[in-house]
């Protein structure tokens, strides 16, 4: 195996998922600039959109999007150019 070519930060790293608020720890070289305290202990935070705990192919649930509304949202929006 070559030697110099894996990082050697690996330290433990909180992963948060923005939309259903699930927190997980695993190692990771990733930076962050915020921290947050998990079982008195504070590790690096990092914000995830999506995660294994709220992607609908892992739960099995569809998230319905409101696709009309945002499409009237749209349409409302830019009526005033249209000539």
């Amino acid at each position: 195996m070559k030697q110099g070519l894996h990082p050697e930060n690996y330290r433990l790293v909180a992963f948060k998922d923005m939309s259903n608020d699930d927190v997980f720890l695993t190692k990771s070289t990733v930076d962050t600039k915020e921290t947050l305290e998990v079982e008195g202990v504070q590790y690096p935070l990092f914000k995830l959109e999506i995660s294994r705990t709220s992607h609908p192919f892992y739960t099995g649930k569809s998230k319905l999007i409101d696709t009309a509304g945002r499409i009237d949202k749209f349409k409302t929006k830019y009526a005033k150019f249209k000539k």
